[in-house]
């Protein structure tokens, strides 16, 4: 079981294990926002509630200057494992600019693609394949990205990571 790490402020920070979880808050270092109410942690001195979220007691900042580093999971995941130029399933990553034409690994020149597309689409840019791409490669954006560990939010997280208005 994880839970979401949230700072003075309700802003997410983390994902850890709920035994890390249960440490901070038996040090008076963080209070549950709410729990998993039917699994208890059962100790010798009794039952413990089994945090889902925590808030800590000191505020702690996020560090918004760090860039995303690029990653072949992280591009998948981004485009949703769907090929960029036919849709289809995608289990590459592709470049928009070829490498062997000075293309870089960046979030703007990183896609996903399906092995058929890598292959025929060889060092050319899509435009000179006369490929249209489903959407515009760009760095993701939102909390989920932001915060570590949370790639597969649980049900319960889903009022502290909606994005802010």
């Amino acid at each position: 079981m994880r839970t979401l790490v949230l700072n003075a402020g309700y802003e997410p920070l983390a994902v850890v294990s709920f035994k890390r979880a249960l440490v901070l808050v038996m040090n008076q270092k963080a209070t549950i926002v709410q729990s998993d109410q039917g699994h208890p942690i059962w100790a010798a001195s009794g039952a413990w509630e089994r945090p889902s979220v925590i808030l800590l007691t000191r505020y702690v900042r996020i560090p918004r200057s760090r860039s995303m580093p690029v990653s072949r999971r992280g591009v998948l995941r981004r485009d949703e494992h769907r090929c960029c130029y036919c849709g289809k399933s995608a289990n590459t990553i592709d470049h928009v600019l070829p490498r062997s034409r000075g293309g870089r690994d960046t979030w703007e020149n990183l896609v996903a693609s399906c092995l058929r597309c890598n292959n025929t689409k060889s060092d050319h840019t899509p435009a000179e394949m006369g490929w249209d791409m489903r959407f515009t490669p760009g760095t993701p954006q939102g909390t989920t990205w932001m915060v570590p560990g949370a790639e597969r939010p649980l049900p319960q997280w889903d009022a502290y990571l909606a994005p802010a208005a």
